[in-house]
């Protein structure tokens, strides 16, 4: 591919476009109706750091770093850096075991509506067939366009294709290489695996750290970016973090405009999901890195997590989160007008881990029953009650780890139903739903209308029920379970 041309034809497309690159013009973007009423997907974090399986998928930046774990179990384990680094993972790099067909049947069963493979890490190694590098799962490891195949498999699974792209951290990624004899040297030009990795700064995170990328690196990420999006025509585009950086910004808006512009041409709605307040807000779909909001929102978000305590990959010593545990989050985030992009970390060989499946066929078995509170759901007057308050922001899930009462409720609405789902379900099945409670006052109730009915979904058992001032009483002896339950309430 020649770069120039490839350039002159995204600033054509702009040009030409129903979307320039602009905030003004960008802002006419809708949140697509699949993301609304979708509610789950899945995000597959695979690549060369699932070879090593230590720690977690900064292998490649923290192997460089000396002293840290990585630093002291590479040479360990491989040799030294100048014999063996991180791009000599690439011949271990095999993915025998991959079978696209086989991720979409699992993630189908788990009741997933859209999955979001990661196109290209932090460490530069493409997970697809590209004609800007040579350095790629086409042409290297596996031999084979990862994300061509995913595609076809989920979509022929009628599972909405997503992918991400984590390039621009790639400028500073792996740069402490270059601080002692490793495989890191200049010259490093355009192409080159490890090209720039540009000396890490302490203040690597901020919004005007320096040095700025180049013009030649922001290009090629336009261009790796844009190339993802014609190859492969995502429904959504999933940025990871640092492209807020100033630098970032005008290409940034080349991008969106690009994108949004070819989903037009295409004929469906596409979506760029972001965090940190990268795009101008209303340009696209704000996420919240494993947290949430501890209240709904009056604006559609999502939020990213993983299944384990502590890395997006698969490694050798993972500490998981519980089936209910993740259940519980997605319930709660769809009350909040969001969705849950729940990560799962295959092997190196491209085997998904059994642990992993377990807790998937959980959450599709759960789904199963109560899909009717949680696809197509909107939010209700209120989101949730009970004394069990989420903690806020980034990195924030787990902080609730003590659980939920019989107090707690979640609600959507969806059906001409209020859906009141009770987290901790009590072992004599009597509960109260305040919110939902009797008054004459119309001013006063979240709820002053009538009760038709009250089923408890998925068993077919006598409920008894009544409503007074104190709220709806709600009596269920013979329902049992260990997981939350969906109370359907039908209203005249």
């Amino acid at each position: 591919m020649k770069r120039d041309n490839y350039l002159n034809q995204i600033n054509n497309v702009i040009a030409n476009g129903g979307f320039k690159d602009d905030w003004g013009s960008l802002s006419k973007f809708r949140v697509p109706e699949w993301f609304r009423d979708a509610k789950f997907g899945i995000f597959v974090h695979w690549g060369l750091f699932s070879v090593p399986a230590f720690n977690n998928e900064w292998y490649s930046r923290n192997m460089y770093i000396q002293g840290s774990p990585e630093f002291e179990h590479h040479l360990k384990t491989y040799g030294a850096h100048k014999d063996f680094g991180y791009k000599d993972f690439i011949e271990l790099f095999k993915g025998e075991k991959f079978d696209a067909d086989e991720w979409a049947d699992l993630f189908k069963e788990a009741g997933a509506r859209y999955v979001v493979p990661v196109a290209e890490h932090h460490d530069g190694f493409q997970m697809y067939d590209s004609e800007l590098s040579e350095w790629n799962a086409q042409k290297m490891g596996p031999m084979k366009d990862i994300i061509g195949e995913l595609k076809k498999a989920f979509e022929d699974k009628e599972l909405v294709f997503a992918t991400s792209s984590h390039r621009a951290e790639h400028h500073w990624f792996m740069g402490c290489g270059k601080e002692f004899d490793s495989d890191i040297k200049e010259p490093l030009k355009c192409g080159d695996f490890y090209w720039p990795s540009i000396i890490e700064q302490p203040d690597q995170q901020s919004l005007r750290t320096k040095p700025d990328p180049s013009q030649e690196f922001l290009d090629d990420w336009l261009m790796r970016t844009c190339e993802i999006i014609d190859k492969y025509q995502p429904r959504m585009l999933y940025f990871d973090w640092w492209i807020q950086h100033e630098a970032y910004k005008e290409n940034l808006k080349k991008i969106t405009a690009y994108y949004y512009t070819r989903g037009q041409e295409w004929g469906f709605p596409v979506a760029i999901c972001y965090k940190h307040d990268a795009l101008a807000f209303g340009c696209g779909i704000v996420d919240v890195e494993r947290g949430r909001f501890a209240e709904a929102k009056p604006y559609y978000w999502q939020t990213d997590t993983i299944m384990t305590r502590s890395s997006w990959c698969y490694t050798a010593s993972l500490e998981y989160k519980s089936s209910k545990e993740l259940i519980c989050y997605l319930i709660d985030v769809v009350s909040k007008n969001a969705n849950l992009l729940l990560n799962v970390g295959p092997k190196g060989d491209g085997s998904i881990p059994e642990t992993d499946k377990q807790i998937l066929l959980d959450i599709g078995a759960w789904l199963k029953v109560n899909g009717e509170a949680i696809y197509n759901s909107k939010c209700w007057r209120l989101a949730e009650e009970g004394p069990t308050k989420e903690v806020e922001g980034q990195f924030s899930d787990g902080l609730n780890r003590n659980g939920y009462t019989s107090q707690d409720f979640r609600f959507t609405a969806a059906n001409g139903n209020i859906y009141a789902i009770c987290m901790e379900w009590p072992d004599d099945g009597k509960l109260t739903i305040k919110s939902l409670s009797e008054s004459g006052d119309s001013n006063k109730p979240a709820f002053h209308g009538l009760l038709n009915s009250v089923e408890i979904v998925g068993f077919d058992v006598d409920v008894k029920w009544h409503v007074d001032k104190e709220g709806l009483h709600i009596s269920a002896p013979d329902v049992k379970s260990d997981l939350p339950i969906v109370i359907r309430v039908k209203v005249d």
